[in-house]
C-alpha cells in the first residue's frame, strides 16, 4: 500500500513537471514569435539630394547630429530632378531634399506617388542681379532681361517683375503657372531673353538685368547678397520629403528634429549667407523688398 502511494505521488510530480516544462516551452515560443513580429528599430537612413548645397548640409551637419543618436547615415547625390522622387517612392532612399512644394505637388500627382513634405531647408532664392544696369531704379524702356526658360522658373520671374511694377499680370491668374500670355501690360517693353537656367548667370554682360536661380548663382560664383531683389515668398523654399507612410516613424521624427535643431541652424547661418530660411525658423518678409532689406523687414505671420 505504501509503495503504491509512493508511485502515485511520483507520477503526479512527474506529470506536473512535464506540464510546467510544456507551459514554459509554449511561453518561450510565444515570446520568440512576438519578438519576430516586432518592427526592428531603423539604424540606417538613406538620404538623396542633388549635388551641391543640400548634399553638403547632410554631410557636414545632419549626419553628425544623427550619428550621435546611433544612426548610420548614407547619402546618394543625384544629377536630375526626376530620380530622387522615384527612388524615394521605390524605397531606395528614405528622404530626399531638392525640391519646392509646387514641383512636388505636380510630380506626385502625375505619377500617383504617396510622398509628403515634412520639413523645409535653407534655399538659395531666385534673385534679380545687375547686368549693364546697376540699380532697380535704372529700369528703362526696351531693356533686356534674361530669365530661365523652364515654365516653373519663368513664371517666378514674371511674378517678380510684376512685384516690382515692371510688368502687370492679369488678375486671377495662377502665379505658379504664369506665362507670357498672362502679361496684361509690359510697361517698359521689356525684351525677355529666355535661356537655360544654368546659362543665365553668363548672360549678365549682354543684358540689363538677369533673373538667376540661387543654386546657379552660387555655382557661378555670384554672391547671393549682391541680388538687387530676391523672391519674397516661401512657396519656393525647398522641402525634405518622405514616404507618407513613414512620417510618424521614430527615425523620421529624428531627421525632422535634426533639420530644425539649433546645431543645424547655426551651421546654416554661418555657411549659407543670403539663403532663404525655412518659414518656421523666422518670419516672412513683406513683399516687395530688396535683398538687403529682408533682414529688417518682416511680417509677424509666416506662411
Amino acid at each position: 500500500m505504501h509503495q503504491t502511494l509512493t508511485l502515485k505521488v511520483l507520477a503526479t510530480s512527474l506529470l506536473a513537471a512535464c506540464l510546467s516544462l510544456a507551459a514554459c516551452g509554449d511561453k518561450t515560443a510565444e515570446n520568440k514569435t512576438a519578438q519576430a513580429n516586432e518592427p526592428t528599430a531603423k539604424k540606417t537612413i538613406l538620404f538623396g539630394t542633388t549635388v551641391g548645397d543640400f548634399g553638403d548640409m547632410v554631410k557636414f551637419s545632419i549626419k553628425p547630429i544623427l550619428e550621435k543618436k546611433g544612426y548610420d547615415v548614407k547619402l546618394i547625390e543625384f544629377t536630375d530632378y526626376v530620380q530622387p522622387n522615384l527612388a524615394l517612392s521605390n524605397g531606395n532612399i528614405d528622404v530626399n531634399i531638392f525640391q519646392h512644394k509646387p514641383y512636388l505637388d505636380s510630380f506626385k500627382a502625375e505619377r500617383n506617388l504617396a510622398l509628403s513634405p515634412v520639413f523645409q531647408v535653407p534655399t538659395a532664392p531666385l534673385g534679380i542681379y545687375s547686368g549693364r544696369l546697376q540699380k532697380l531704379e535704372d529700369a528703362k524702356k526696351d531693356m533686356r532681361v534674361s530669365v530661365p526658360n523652364d515654365p516653373s522658373n519663368f513664371a517666378r520671374a514674371l511674378v517678380m517683375m510684376n512685384d516690382l511694377g515692371w510688368i502687370t499680370l492679369k488678375e486671377g491668374i495662377n502665379p505658379l503657372t504664369a506665362s507670357e500670355r498672362d502679361i496684361k501690360d509690359n510697361k517698359y517693353n521689356i525684351q525677355l531673353v529666355q535661356l537655360e537656367a544654368a546659362q543665365v548667370p553668363r548672360s549678365r554682360n549682354n543684358v540689363d538685368f538677369a533673373i538667376i536661380n540661387g543654386n546657379y548663382a552660387v555655382s557661378s560664383g555670384v554672391k547671393l547678397t549682391t541680388a538687387l531683389y530676391q523672391e519674397p515668398s516661401f512657396a519656393y523654399v525647398n522641402w525634405g520629403v518622405m514616404r507618407t507612410k513613414d512620417i510618424d516613424q521614430p527615425w523620421a521624427k529624428d531627421v525632422i528634429a535634426a533639420y530644425n535643431s539649433d546645431e543645424f541652424k547655426d551651421y546654416s547661418h554661418k555657411t549659407f549667407e543670403g539663403y532663404k530660411w525655412p518659414a518656421n525658423w523666422t518670419v516672412e518678409v513683406k513683399a516687395p523688398v530688396k535683398a538687403d532689406e529682408q533682414t529688417t523687414t518682416q511680417e509677424t505671420t509666416a506662411k
